[in-house]
């Protein structure tokens, strides 16, 4: 993830502020809120501007995976270059579902949360729209998710000190 922080920063840091650097991070799979909050470390931002920009960016996305990806999975699978793919996202992402399922809402909101990889909110989105959690039920988990994740990254990021200010 450091590596693509860092390529991140300093290909898109000569066209856009620093700001927008951070925003953009925290939308993209893999990185999210994780990667914009090290990124907002790297680029000086303060934590208290970081915060808000990681979160906003890392929530963006939500609603339209969980509303949407099943219906654009379905027809990208009409394709036959695309359908090994899906599967494999599928599949990955059903593999993942077990703690997901058991919990439902704390089950969400701590694979949300906490920063493994292979987590955040892009995979939980998918996951409670391939196990069909109640729409509601699943952004209210993945957003107290994502306000773990946010305290457990200040911190690593930050530092304690960061963190608490």
């Amino acid at each position: 993830m450091d590596t693509l922080v860092h390529w991140f920063t300093s290909s898109l840091g000569q066209h856009v502020s620093r700001e927008t650097v951070v925003f953009i991070i925290s939308m993209i799979p893999i990185l999210e809120l994780r990667g914009g909050l090290l990124a907002s470390s790297l680029l000086e931002i303060p934590i208290t501007r970081a915060i808000p920009i990681c979160i906003i960016g890392n929530i963006l996305p939500i609603p339209f995976i969980l509303l949407f990806i099943k219906r654009i999975f379905i027809w990208l699978k009409r394709f036959r270059l695309f359908r090994p793919l899906i599967e494999k996202l599928e599949n990955r992402a059903m593999k993942k579902s077990t703690s997901v399922a058991a919990g439902e809402f704390w089950g969400l909101a701590l694979f949300v949360g906490i920063p493994l990889p292979g987590t955040g909110a892009w995979t939980g989105s998918l996951i409670a729209a391939l196990l069909e959690i109640d729409l509601k039920k699943a952004i209210i988990a993945e957003l107290v998710g994502i306000m773990i994740a946010t305290v457990i990254m200040s911190i690593v990021s930050y530092g304690l000190l960061g963190a608490i200010l």
